[in-house]
């Protein structure tokens, strides 16, 4: 008799955690796909704090070729991923880092911006932010798979940006499909090892100027 008790309390336990297991996986999942990340695919986790950071080399708005060693030659470098000139919050946050970009400067960094978006939609971010820092437009997502935070935007994702805010991801990406970065923020040392990280596939979370200056 007390065995057959223990063994239904067991089995009680045992379902209350995998529903409890289960509810908490479909609400991440959730999460995932109303941020426009297909769960079914790889799901990025950018690098992490002590990661050497990959060398990368660009393309800046001025023409000027830009890379990640010789920008580290100068001092510390804030590195940014954002959406496209189409993004409100990635317009703020540019915008708050240009207000900013002295008080960074005067601390030994430097801003480099990375972005999908190609030549028009760059032009529109100028235009928008008027930056004193380098942006770079990411040909090919070469650099944002470096840094582990690209995903493939869902399709009802992109039919939502494009009916909401009349922009064709992949077209402004000058892709056939739609890609985009988790609008990552790392902070590199001049030893190429990555000191800060914030990362959230939640893209209305973003890095402020506050902790970025904390950690240069």
């Amino acid at each position: 008799m007390l065995y057959d008790q223990r063994k239904k309390k067991s089995m009680k336990l045992i379902i209350i955690c995998t529903a409890f297991v289960f509810i908490s996986l479909f609400s991440f999942s959730q999460d995932y796909i109303k941020y426009g990340i297909d769960n079914k695919l790889d799901i990025p986790k950018g690098l992490s704090i002590g990661d050497i950071a990959p060398d990368f080399t660009g393309t800046n708005q001025n023409g000027e070729i830009i890379s990640l060693s010789e920008s580290l030659r100068k001092g510390k470098v804030v590195l940014i991923f954002y959406r496209g000139y189409w993004c409100p919050i990635c317009n703020r946050y540019l915008n708050q880092y240009q207000d900013s970009l002295d008080l960074i400067v005067s601390k030994g960094a430097q801003i480099i911006a990375v972005t999908p978006e190609q030549e028009e939609g760059l032009k529109i971010t100028i235009d928008k932010i008027k930056p004193g820092f380098d942006i770079i437009s990411d040909k090919n997502n070469k650099i944002q798979k470096k840094y582990d935070v690209l995903f493939k935007v869902t399709e009802n994702y992109t039919l939502m940006i494009e009916n909401k805010l009349l922009v064709n991801i992949p077209r402004n990406n000058g892709m056939d499909e739609a890609f985009l970065p988790v609008p990552a923020t790392f902070v590199i040392g001049k030893d190429g090892k990555i000191e800060y990280v914030q990362f959230d596939p939640n893209y209305k979370n973003r890095a402020t100027v506050n902790s970025i200056l904390s950690n240069i």
